[in-house]
């Protein structure tokens, strides 16, 4: 229901816009559309001066021209409007997350209570705040101190929190995200108005869309056979009044049928549709939740044959799973399994999940009755990176390494150098150690691995057949990096990474013809960002990852790229298709009108009227009503976009040419024909 009313708003506010869109001011920048403005303004005032006895056709043909030529401008109105519509809706859902909260400014991180309220709009680039758990990060930033769970649902509609810290490649923070837990001291980024939400709004809006390199060079092509069509119609009112004196037969072509003749002939339909498919493509792009921030770029997209991958978040889910337990010298590992699915019971975060999982798969550890056992449940969290249980005069924890090395410390007891080299060895096969103690002991290591997501193999042999090929890119040791790329199902990879190393790689594609893409979520990652020709930048990434990013990627999915790929073809061919359409039926057009339309010079013409068109009013009436209601029927696959199928170029080509080639040629004959037997049946010509 809520679907169906916001639809509704959007219709009606399309069609107010249709009407505000009449002003000269806005038609001007649609060249072909307003050859069409400007016929219907004529034709008005040719209706009007036949109240003086002025005309050149009767006045109630005069009017029917006028009213269908206006109806066609609104038309292409309309079609534009609703595609900024759908911008226009979705940057309205996005405001209401943007609110004008209290923030905590702070003097200086170094005391959290002295610290000034104010208002989140007054904040300033460089200003330190303070915020607390349930509270709303006033603005974008970067965290320096704390770490937190944080839920970004508001922006990317996912409903679980990440974590955000200082350091590495997860303190960048969105304002009006929401603190889950703990607390952050951040740096602001930006300012009012130069938020990350403020610049999603202000892409969402199709209005504020800029034309692209192809858009604009098919414009000139249209404008181009505009101006010829132009020259063509104009010089028949002298040519048919020349041949009309000299032969004494029949009267002149009037002003009105070569107004409407122009408006037939010229490509209307494409030139009425060309900015709701480029708009259309932008908003097809951000109900996939993916923010571009050009239209050059989703352009870009539908020619990427090349993908550079970052591995870790990307290809791989980022929260890695248990799958070996490595226990000290003299512990065995069921003893060390029990004590490290103890440790994470209360642990609820995939890690954490993923420990139990594995003690039961391999010693069958369930069921535990923990009534009896009295036991205190340490949680999870960010900031102490350890989780652990508490029982019976027992004391187990299971952390980072770092974390549980200077928990044992701090707290009297001995870390072996054993564990060092247990937890070295788990680090340099690009896995994470978790250690293991119970009662100040070390136990062992509980090594997570990188699990790769589900679904990814296939969504690259996808990938593949589009002709496009992947290449994974981490800074693991080849060994790690090629299983892990096997698994995926890439097509090559680039381990022990560099920031130079990527940028390096995309520099040598490119300069062998290769359009490069790119995904990335690190500040490593942006130099390479930079320098791709489509770069996807992950929201859970870092602020300079998404500056240097032409696309932010809202789900942080890493083949969200596909879809990227997908639209960007859909834009491309949807524009090739109608075009094609549109020269096609403008050729169609021109076999059916112009011998109707020298009916009364040349006679003889009457055996080209193979369709059997009644006169010149009903023929002229008819393509100019077709006309009009060719672009209403085209809307939907404007707005939709012509469905991508995997397939070679030259298939796609030929494809597209049989559907809109030839049936935007056969359309208008049966069409015209049809709306000339209704009007003459119904005695309206």
């Amino acid at each position: 229901m809520k679907k169906n009313e916001k639809n509704y708003e959007i219709m009606i506010d399309a069609l107010k816009q249709s009407l505000v869109k009449l002003s000269p001011r806005i038609q001007v920048k649609n060249p072909v559309m307003l050859v069409v403005y400007i016929g219907a303004i004529l034709t008005t005032v040719l209706y009007f001066l036949a109240f003086i006895g002025i005309k050149d056709e009767s006045q109630g043909y005069t009017l029917a021209i006028a009213l269908i030529l206006w109806f066609t401008v609104l038309f292409a109105n309309f079609a534009e409007a609703i595609a900024e519509g759908r911008g226009r809706a979705q940057a309205n859902s996005l405001r209401s997350a943007r609110k004008d909260v209290k923030a905590r400014k702070l003097k200086s991180a170094e005391n959290l209570n002295d610290y000034v309220e104010i208002s989140s709009s007054s904040l300033k680039t460089g200003d330190l705040v303070y915020v607390k758990s349930d509270e709303q990060i006033p603005m974008d930033g970067e965290v320096i101190e704390g770490a937190a769970s944080v839920d970004e649902s508001a922006i990317t509609g996912e409903s679980a929190p990440v974590i955000r810290e200082s350091g590495g490649d997860r303190s960048a923070v969105t304002g009006g995200t929401t603190l889950v837990s703990d607390w952050l001291v951040i740096r602001i980024t930006a300012e009012a108005g130069e938020s990350f939400l403020d610049k999603m709004i202000a892409m969402v809006e199709g209005a504020s869309r800029k034309k692209t390199p192809n858009e604009i060079a098919l414009q000139i092509l249209l404008v181009a056979l505009t101006i010829i069509f132009l020259v063509v119609t104009a010089t028949l009112l002298p040519f048919s009044s020349f041949v009309s004196k000299q032969m004494g037969a029949g009267a002149a072509i009037s002003v009105t049928n070569v107004i409407a003749l122009l408006v037939c002939l010229a490509p209307t339909t494409i030139g009425a549709l060309l900015s709701s498919i480029g708009i259309a493509g932008m908003s097809r792009l951000n109900q996939a939740n993916v923010l571009a921030m050009s239209g050059r770029a989703i352009e870009a997209a539908g020619d990427v044959d090349v993908l550079l991958l970052d591995k870790t978040g990307t290809i791989t889910l980022g929260n890695r799973q248990a799958s070996e337990f490595i226990p000290l010298d003299g512990i065995s590992e069921s003893d060390l399994a029990d004590a490290a699915q103890l440790s994470s019971l209360a642990d609820e975060t995939p890690e954490g999940r993923s420990v139990v999982i594995l003690a039961k798969g391999r010693f069958g550890l369930r069921g535990r009755d923990l009534s009896k056992l009295g036991a205190t449940f340490v949680e999870f969290t960010a900031k102490t990176r350890m989780s652990g249980i508490d029982y019976q005069g027992n004391e187990i924890r299971k952390g980072a390494a770092e974390a549980v090395k200077a928990y044992v410390n701090d707290n009297g007891g001995f870390y072996p150098e054993e564990c060092e080299k247990i937890v070295k060895k788990v680090a340099k096969e690009g896995g994470t150690p978790l250690v293991v103690i119970k009662n100040k002991t070390v136990l062992g290591v509980i090594y997570l691995k990188d699990i790769v997501k589900n679904g990814v193999k296939e969504r690259f042999d996808d990938l593949r057949k589009m002709g496009i090929k992947t290449i994974m890119i981490t800074g693991d040791n080849p060994m790690t990096a090629a299983a892990i790329a096997a698994e995926a199902g890439v097509d090559d990879f680039l381990a022990e990474a560099t920031p130079e190393a990527k940028l390096e790689l995309i520099r040598d594609y490119q300069t062998k013809g290769h359009l490069v893409a790119m995904t990335g979520d690190g500040t490593n990652d942006a130099p390479a960002l930079a320098q791709a020709d489509v770069a996807v930048a992950m929201n859970t990434g870092t602020q300079a990852a998404k500056e240097a990013g032409n696309m932010v990627d809202l789900d942080s999915s890493p083949t969200k790229l596909i879809d990227i790929v997908r639209i960007g073809k859909q834009l491309l061919m949807t524009r090739g298709a109608l075009t094609t359409f549109s020269v096609a039926n403008d050729v169609a057009k021109y076999f059916a009108i112009i011998p109707v339309l020298f009916f009364n010079i040349y006679p003889q013409l009457a055996a080209l009227n193979f369709m059997g068109l009644t006169s010149t009013m009903s023929a002229i009436l008819s393509a100019i009503i077709y006309n009009g209601l060719i672009i209403i029927a085209l809307i939907p696959l404007a707005l939709k976009g012509v469905k991508y199928h995997e397939m070679s170029a030259g298939n796609l080509l030929k494809r597209n040419m049989l559907i809109y080639g030839f049936g935007g040629f056969i359309a208008p004959f049966f069409a015209i024909k049809l709306i000339d037997i209704l009007l003459t049946v119904s005695g309206l010509v």
